[in-house]
């Protein structure tokens, strides 16, 4: 069984902003581009009802440093 639980992209993104992400841009509903010193910028382009589920969780996790207790 996975670490990730199946979670929707608005409570990711505002365990994202805790961790010391900020909102770069954005372009329409879904892309935002954030920033984060000693990271490379990452797109975030998910729509904020949208479930995401555990392995793209891993995939955001890998560029982003989020972990599971991040989204508790």
């Amino acid at each position: 069984m996975s670490d990730w639980p199946s979670t929707r992209a608005r409570r990711v993104l505002a365990a994202l902003l805790r961790i010391g992400w900020t909102i770069k841009r954005q372009a329409g509903t879904s892309h935002k581009v954030l920033a984060r010193r000693g990271w490379p910028d990452y797109v975030f382009a998910f729509h904020d009802r949208t479930e995401i589920g555990p392995n793209m969780l891993a995939r955001i996790a890998k560029h982003t440093g989020l972990t599971p207790d991040d989204l508790r």
